[in-house]
């Protein structure tokens, strides 16, 4: 089973995804509607390893329709999913979201 996975940070980084799940990720791009990003400062020495950075930005609902944050749609696995719950530190809250196309996927927003 796939599982359709969106991203707006450090998950479209290439270094990230070979580190994560072993392969280079194709995507589609899409956007969320009703979120904003704000900056989220990492405290996990392994994510700042593999990340190369310390400040992450992380999407909170605003309530405002007309904001939006634009990111890649990914298909994982069961697996690859499960690397990525283990990547994303407990600042994050992975949860279904409908898409700008639609679409429905799995976003990590602030917990």
């Amino acid at each position: 089973m796939s599982h359709a996975l969106f991203s707006y940070g450090t998950l479209r980084q290439p270094d990230v995804q070979l580190a994560n799940y072993g392969r280079l990720l194709a995507g589609e791009a899409d956007a969320l509607r009703g979120y904003r990003l704000i900056p989220v400062e990492i405290t996990d020495p392994d994510v700042v390893r593999v990340s190369g950075e310390k400040v992450h930005m992380i999407a909170v609902a605003s309530g405002n329709p007309d904001d939006r944050v634009p990111g890649i749609v990914y298909l994982l696995s069961e697996s690859e999913l499960a690397a990525t719950d283990a990547y994303e530190t407990d600042a994050y809250a992975r949860v279904e979201q409908s898409l700008e196309s639609g679409r429905s996927a799995w976003v990590y927003v602030q917990a």
